[in-house]
């Protein structure tokens, strides 16, 4: 069966058939491919007065251009998409977690007007120094007070450091061919 004008088809050879093309872009003389150039005009590049482009799916995964619902739109001869991308701040939601925590400590020690060392509870005091001096940590006495839970947002920073992550779909590499040659197709 004789190809239409223009028709793509997969080909598992290394090499392009007589009266076939790969598809990668090339540009071809408008004057010796009237036809093809005809149906193809500058969709996929040249200048169209002396040379035009054939489609190129070189890395690329051919996609259907028209609109319908729940689609987005697409013309013919668009690219977009790329193998590798760097996430940048736009691109990222924001998010934040929920940072919550309890403090127990005994009563004894609530009631002194100096808390003793190792008290559970801070030394009253300025700070000396670089650090606060006079504030002590947790003590070994059972806590018999528990203070009120409280709970705040933390913002997380951003990460990633403008490393590009792997965007590519699974793939097999094969050829795209384009006829050259074949019947004319004509407007239904």
């Amino acid at each position: 069966m004789e190809p239409f004008i223009a028709q793509i088809v997969m080909f598992g050879g290394n090499f392009a058939p007589r009266g076939w093309a790969f598809c990668d872009g090339q540009l071809l003389p408008i004057s010796s491919n009237s036809a093809l150039f005809s149906i193809l005009g500058t969709t996929y590049g040249g200048d169209g007065r002396t040379t035009f482009a054939l489609p190129d799916l070189r890395g690329r995964v051919p996609l259907g251009p028209r609109t319908g619902a729940g689609l987005s739109t697409y013309r013919e001869g668009q690219r977009s998409g790329e193998e590798r991308h760097v996430l940048n701040v736009t691109e990222m939601p924001n998010h934040n977690h929920i940072a919550s925590g309890e403090v127990k400590v005994n009563s004894a020690d609530a009631t002194k007007a100096v808390a003793s060392t190792g008290s559970s509870i801070a030394t009253p005091g300025a700070p000396a120094g670089r650090g606060i001096s006079q504030t002590y940590g947790f003590n070994d006495a059972t806590p018999d007070v528990a203070l009120n839970a409280a709970s705040n947002s933390v913002t997380i920073g951003n990460n990633g450091g403008n490393q590009a992550h792997n965007n590519m779909q699974p793939y097999l590499a094969v050829n795209y061919i384009i006829a050259l040659q074949g019947v004319f197709p004509s407007r239904s």
